[in-house]
C-alpha cells in the first residue's frame, strides 16, 4: 500500500469508528466497532508517519478529512442538519488542508534544491582539492584526465626531474603514456 492509501484507510477507519460511536448510543454492540476502528486508525496513521510523511501534513489531512466526511455522513445517516454555515466551515477546512499540503510540497522542493546545491558545491570543492585526487600525488604518476600543471609542480618539487621531463614529453606528444618515444 502506498502512503496515501494508508492515510485514506486511516481516515475511513476513523470516520467509521466515529459514526459507530453515534450509532452505539442506540445499539451497544457497535462499541466493538468503535474500539476496533480507532485502534486500526492509529495503527494506520503510525504506518503513514513511519513512511516519512510529515506529522503536520498527515495529521492535518487525517483530522480535516475526518471532520468533513463525518459531517456529511452524519447528515445522511442521522438526519443532522447541514446549514450554510457548516458547509462554509467544511469548505474552509478543506481549503486549509490544501494550503498545508501545498506548503509541504514547496518545503520538500526547497529542501531538495538545497541538497542538490550542497552536493554540487561539495563536488566542486572535491575537484579543487588536490589531496582528494591521486593524480595530484607525484608518486602516483600521470593519469588521464589529470591536472598536469599540479602533477608537474609536485614532481619538480620532489626533485624528480626525470618524471617532470617525462610528463612534459607526454604532454607534447613526444612519448606515449608508458614513457616510450613515439616514432
Amino acid at each position: 500500500m502506498t502512503t496515501w492509501m494508508l492515510l485514506v484507510a486511516a481516515i475511513l477507519s476513523e470516520v467509521t469508528a466515529t459514526l459507530s460511536l453515534r450509532g452505539a448510543l442506540d445499539h451497544p454492540a457497535l462499541y466493538g466497532v468503535v474500539v476496533a476502528g480507532y485502534l486500526l486508525t492509529f495503527v494506520l496513521l503510525a504506518q503513514v508517519l513511519s513512511r516519512s510523511m510529515a506529522l503536520g501534513v498527515a495529521y492535518g489531512i487525517w483530522g480535516a478529512s475526518g471532520v468533513v466526511l463525518t459531517a456529511g455522513a452524519s447528515a445522511l445517516l442521522f438526519g443532522e442538519s447541514l446549514t450554510a454555515l457548516k458547509i462554509t466551515g467544511i469548505v474552509l477546512i478543506a481549503a486549509g488542508v490544501a494550503v498545508v499540503e501545498l506548503g509541504s510540497q514547496q518545503a520538500r522542493r526547497e529542501a531538495a534544491a538545497d541538497e542538490a546545491a550542497a552536493a554540487d558545491e561539495a563536488g566542486a570543492h572535491r575537484s579543487d582539492d588536490p589531496s582528494a585526487d591521486s593524480s595530484a600525488d607525484p608518486s602516483a604518476g600521470p593519469s588521464a584526465p589529470f591536472a598536469a600543471d599540479e602533477w608537474l609542480a609536485g614532481a619538480t618539487a620532489l626533485g624528480s626531474r626525470g618524471e617532470a621531463e617525462l610528463l612534459h614529453e607526454l604532454e607534447a606528444g613526444i612519448t606515449d603514456d608508458r614513457g616510450e618515444k613515439r616514432a
